[in-house]
């Protein structure tokens, strides 16, 4: 077995593991500080909208012995605009002018024609109203409101209506650290970004029910238990998850990466880059928030339950006894139960055997 297949078994037998859940107020300190960059950046830079959005034209010509900084150059000196310039794999140039009307599209294509010596009438262009984008961008916003609201319905449903809460806040958390990388870095926003934005959503939710269902498992009779906190057993079921997040958001970051950074990167793809950076962002995001954040949020939202508060304090009392008795943490995870245990529920760092019981024996029996 490789050593990541092991560790991963050992992570869901509870022999190994990490207290996500204890360290919740970390992860929540970073969020918050991203969260806050991302909106700062938005209220400062603002976001770079494409053509699609507030209107313009596309000019896409042949093969031209002209750099990308001439043809700079050269359009903002006949439309009196700020252009975006992209090479393409043929040779050819896409010049993309924003605040150019019809009337106007006609005039600039002739002068670029001319400055870059090649035919007017080899000249594609391409004009787009802002109504179009704004039609487009409403929808956009319907869409992502149907869908989050569908998912807290159907969350609600399968689960609780806190995993519904937790599973919508990482979700808006995704969305927000997405869209504030757009804004930093100067990406384009086309009609692309706002189909990866959209495809993010259904990749951050699957991590996070992967853990909500473990989660559901782990805590079935609960109560009847006096072994694990609510927290606890939280914080195994995202070890239990762990490796296999891992290994989902990197084989899905790998094909993103190459459309990134290779097909936008170096060919210079135009909406490639549109498309995958959003992905890009938005799946390492989902992986980071089902893990840091949706989890640890929902043990929150249940430790204020008065039943859990209750058990809490019980499993505190029961392992204070213990102590005094001067039995060892690993004896105590050795007792035989005297009441029903949540199936696969360990606390992080306990040691258990294949079938969740301990090794070792309560000092003084036989």
């Amino acid at each position: 077995m490789s050593r990541l297949g092991n560790l991963g078994a050992r992570l869901y037998q509870g022999e190994v593991g990490y207290d996500f859940v204890g360290k919740r107020k970390v992860w929540y300190g970073v969020s918050i500080l991203i969260t806050i960059t991302a909106i700062v950046a938005l209220a400062v830079q603002g976001l770079n909208m494409g053509i699609e959005f507030k209107g313009g034209a596309v000019f896409t010509t042949p093969k031209a012995d002209v750099s990308v900084s001439q043809a700079t150059e050269v359009a903002e000196e006949i439309s009196d605009h700020i252009p975006i310039v992209q090479e393409l794999g043929t040779g050819g140039l896409r010049i993309q002018i924003s605040g150019v009307d019809t009337a106007e599209a006609d005039r600039v294509q002739a002068e670029l024609a001319k400055a870059l010596n090649i035919e007017a009438a080899s000249i594609n262009a391409d004009l787009v109203g802002p109504s179009w984008g704004e039609q487009i961008a409403n929808k956009a916003w319907t869409g992502l409101g149907v869908f989050m609201l569908l998912v807290v319905i159907y969350l609600a449903i399968a689960f609780e209506w806190r995993m519904a809460v937790a599973a919508l806040v990482a979700l808006i958390h995704d969305i927000t650290i997405t869209v504030g990388i757009y804004s930093l870095v100067g990406f384009e926003v086309t009609v692309g970004t706002v189909i990866g934005l959209l495809t993010i959503l259904g990749y951050s939710l699957y991590d996070t029910v992967v853990v909500f269902d473990s989660l559901k498992e782990g805590q079935k009779d609960i109560t009847k238990q006096t072994r694990f906190t609510y927290s606890e057993i939280a914080n195994r079921s995202i070890n239990s998850t762990l490796v296999r997040s891992i290994n989902t958001t990197v084989v899905a970051l790998l094909p993103v990466a190459g459309l990134l950074f290779i097909g936008g990167g170096f060919l210079g793809a135009g909406m490639l880059n549109d498309i995958s950076l959003s992905l890009f962002v938005g799946l390492a995001a989902g992986a980071y928030s089902s893990i840091f954040i949706a989890t640890p949020l929902v043990a929150d939202l249940k430790e204020r339950d008065p039943q859990m508060k209750a058990l809490k304090k019980r499993v505190l009392a029961k392992r204070a006894a213990a102590e005094a008795r001067g039995e060892t943490g690993e004896d105590q995870q050795g007792e035989a139960p005297d009441d029903a245990v949540p199936d696969g529920a360990a606390p992080a760092g306990a040691v258990v055997g294949p079938r969740g019981r301990g090794r070792g024996r309560p000092s003084g029996r036989r």
